[in-house]
């Protein structure tokens, strides 16, 4: 039986990328055992379960930058992080661990290292972070999902594999029908769908919330992904009976949601760009800046730079958003343009590619 460990998490740009790995190391390998490791609190505690895979938290966590006295906690939950991922690699006895980002990946990884345990990495940002960049010196293959990684890690251990999307949303063009009616929404008007990620995003809110009654006089309708903390302050600013804003925290069945969109409006991290490549819809994005060395613009401007999205600065998004949002409703031609763009860099293959050089490690 083979066994493999896969650690990271924080955000969905995390957890569905390697659970998208997991499900194709099950496809091809059927006598295999799979082991989550996130971290105690995040959102991976709940949807790697309801995934079907086995998790276990480690008490580690991130830098504050809001609150920095929390950090006076740091060192020792990495301290205990790392006691107990050593123990979880005695004990399980991987062939392989496979680090899919974010800070719950780093002590397992570092542990798996001193283990002599083959470790891969998968980088899905196109600005490498730095527990990336120290566990890379170190590590045997690294996955990337943009050129030009030789600025971070040694060319000889770079595979271009792009970052592994959910299945179904390879098939969006082909139930839009179905998700109109899902959403009770009106063929013959245009659909935008806003989306914080995960975890929501203060900015996008209070954009849409202070704007939303241009969107009735447009006729312009909305699914509108607010995050739990935005949850129940969208649901005030929306009027009671409204048909055209359908208000939810987190959307299970992205797939309808994405096949029901004209235009997508967006964070900018890297999991969420593949999954808006493989969708091939307009996408207008508002990076946050509220990430390290500020790599979702980097991710933006990567795909600015090929002309397949739009961009908008947070500080101007209140301002600026629901305008460009507006524009691009009124200009189909621009629209089309965007969606074939951003439909070229799409890898729909990467998690088989990732799995391939899982299975190099290991055999």
């Amino acid at each position: 039986m083979k066994r493999i460990i896969i650690s990271g998490g924080g955000t969905g740009g995390h957890i569905f990328p390697a659970v998208s790995i997991a499900n194709s190391l099950k496809k091809r390998i059927s006598d295999i055992e799979i082991l989550f490791v996130g971290a105690e609190g995040m959102m991976e505690m709940e949807k790697v379960p309801a995934a079907g895979y086995n998790i276990i938290g480690l008490p580690v966590a991130g830098l504050h930058r809001t609150r920095p006295f929390k950090n006076l906690s740091l060192p020792l939950k990495l301290f205990r992080s790392l006691n107990l991922a050593s123990d979880i690699l005695k004990k399980f006895k991987p062939d392989a661990v496979v680090g899919v980002g974010g800070y719950a990946s780093a002590p397992m990884l570092w542990q798996a290292q001193k283990m002599k345990i083959p470790t891969l990495i998968q980088e899905q940002n196109s600005y490498a972070g730095l527990t990336n960049r120290i566990l890379s010196k170190k590590a045997k293959t690294i996955c990337v999902a943009y050129p030009d990684m030789e600025r971070f890690f040694r060319k000889e251990k770079i595979c271009f594999t792009g970052n592994p999307v959910r299945r179904d949303l390879f098939n969006v063009n082909e139930i839009r029908e179905n998700a109109m009616k899902r959403f009770g929404f009106d063929a013959a008007k245009p659909v935008v769908l806003v989306l914080g990620g995960s975890l929501g995003a203060r900015t996008l809110n209070e954009s849409i919330a202070e704007n939303l009654y241009k969107f009735t006089e447009k006729n312009i309708q909305l699914v509108w992904q607010t995050g739990k903390s935005g949850y129940q302050k969208a649901l005030q600013t929306v009027e009671t009976g409204s048909k055209n804003v359908k208000v939810f925290d987190f959307i299970y069945d992205m797939n309808f949601a994405f096949a029901a969109a004209d235009i997508i409006v967006s964070r900018a991290g890297a999991g969420t760009i593949s999954e808006l490549c493989i969708v091939g819809k307009p996408v207008i994005l508002v990076p946050s800046p509220n990430v390290s060395e500020d790599h979702q613009t980097k991710n933006a401007m990567a795909l600015v730079k090929k002309e397949a999205a739009l961009t908008i600065a947070d500080e101007k998004a209140r301002k600026e958003l629901t305008v460009k949002i507006i524009e691009l409703i009124n200009e189909p031609a621009a629209r089309e343009k965007l969606g074939k763009n951003i439909s070229q860099l799409a890898m729909p293959d990467a998690a088989e590619n990732i799995v391939n050089k899982i299975l190099a490690l290991i055999e």
